[in-house]
């Protein structure tokens, strides 16, 4: 079975070149305001479609305010049979102060 990783925020870019799904977890207007580039937003609402049409083999970085929820909603990730899955150490908060160009 999959276990979940933790990604440190300068391990981000190359998953991003290794063509990982970056899954922003984060309220709707915190998304909107800012997000991390190339991100999308997972909710309820749309959960069912990527699970439907991702390609589990490749990897998943859920990203949160700080890096705590993304922990539990990387389980479901894994539980869906995807094979390399990591919670962003820090959240969202902790990458873009420190990568700010890679947030918009």
């Amino acid at each position: 079975m999959t276990k979940l990783q933790i990604l440190n925020p300068t391990q981000l870019q190359s998953k991003i070149d290794d063509g990982a799904y970056v899954l922003d977890i984060r309220d709707a207007n915190s998304y909107t305001s800012n997000h991390i580039k190339g991100s999308q937003r997972i909710d309820n609402s749309n959960i069912g479609a990527f699970l439907a049409e991702a390609d589990k083999d490749k990897p998943v970085v859920v990203c949160c305010y700080q890096g705590f929820s993304s922990m539990q909603a990387a389980e479901v990730f894994i539980n869906q049979g995807f094979g390399d899955v990591y919670s962003l150490e820090g959240g969202f908060n902790t990458f873009c102060t420190t990568h700010p160009q890679m947030c918009a």
